[in-house]
């Protein structure tokens, strides 16, 4: 008599078992094809990251050649823009998102650049000014930028690096000018 339940209680964890490997096998299956979503995503961000970097560096064309200011990079960015398409197209589920990474990439190169807004400001003034101060004053020309202070300063930073403005540091205050 002790046999029939073992039995059945057997055949229960069998059929237990077999059913949370198969749940598990599902679920391997969906966390893959969600790796190669998030694979995808990451190339088409990378591709947009290394074209932003490569206009960034083109942001002041005026020492460049006449003919070889527009094409190359034009033909680049046409290239990068066939690759990302071909990835998006394997997949129909990362489609949408590589559409709307793509139109909010478009929609941020048409806005001028944060160093370019922040050199503007600086040469509306003769005196030194705080980074705070240009983030206020950026804020209220162009409202619909809203970087943060810490992006203020990397920005301010970089055009130091650059060259193209001065940093003067008064006690623990760092204010910069405009090189001219």
């Amino acid at each position: 008599m002790t046999s029939q339940p073992a039995a059945t209680l057997r055949a229960r964890y069998v059929e237990q078992a077999a059913s949370d490997l198969e749940e598990n096998r599902r679920r391997q299956q969906e966390l893959t094809q969600r790796m190669e979503v998030l694979k995808q995503e990451e190339a088409l961000l990378t591709d947009i990251l290394s074209l932003a970097e490569r206009y960034e560096g083109f942001a002041d064309t005026s020492h460049l050649p006449e003919q070889a200011q527009e094409e190359p990079v034009v033909a680049k960015a046409e290239r990068a823009a066939d690759r990302t398409a071909s990835r998006r197209s394997t997949s129909t589920r990362t489609a949408p998102a590589g559409n709307q990474a793509k139109a909010d990439a478009k929609g941020k190169s048409r806005q001028p650049l944060l160093g370019d807004l922040l050199a503007g400001l600086l040469s509306k003034h003769d005196e030194p000014r705080l980074a705070k101060d240009l983030r206020d004053e950026l804020m209220e020309t162009h409202p619909d930028r809203n970087p943060t202070p810490q992006v203020v300063r990397n920005t301010l930073e970089s055009l130091v690096a650059k060259g193209r403005i001065r940093r003067h540091k008064q006690q623990r205050s760092v204010m910069y000018t405009l090189v001219k």
